[in-house]
């Protein structure tokens, strides 16, 4: 009698810990769009060289510019990043080449590429941490990001 109910205990404690690990949710951390867009409100004229001014409320002009990383070959696909970058400060990262060979290369970028780009353009730099369930696309997505950076010369 003793036995049985040590067994029933068991599988008591055993099924509340799965279903307890199973309803745990992780955090999403989504990201708004307004990571990926130009944190300048002015108004701005594209030069003749392809770049973009923006003209700030004291009349001085900034220049903006962009810098494409090379294309960098996962084992998912490639990954490519294009950033913009006005005075010393990255603005907005955009990627250009990402893994979508299938469905769920789709759900881990939509997952990991806002977070890479936001936690980019809060360090200022490559210095980032990878996102994790994402390892392949994030160390893609950091080594097109250097090479942009170091064309930028940041």
């Amino acid at each position: 009698m003793v036995k049985m109910r040590r067994i029933v205990l068991w599988l008591a404690s055993t099924i509340t810990i799965v279903v307890l690990l199973f309803g745990y949710h992780t955090s999403t951390n989504k990201t708004s769009s307004a990571a990926t867009t130009n944190s300048t409100s002015s108004p701005t004229t594209t030069s003749a060289g392809g770049e973009t001014t923006s003209s700030s409320p004291s009349g001085s002009s900034t220049k903006i510019e962009t810098y494409t990383g090379s294309v960098a070959q996962t084992r998912w696909g490639p990954v490519q990043v294009k950033i913009t970058v006005q005075g010393d400060k990255i603005t907005k990262v955009t990627v250009l080449q990402q893994p979508n060979g299938n469905r769920r290369d789709t759900e881990i970028n939509d997952y990991a590429l806002p977070i890479l780009i936001s936690d980019t353009v809060s360090a200022q730099s490559a210095d980032i941490d990878m996102v994790g369930g994402a390892t392949v696309t994030s160390e893609g997505y950091v080594q097109s990001l250097q090479a942009a950076l170091d064309e930028a010369g940041i």
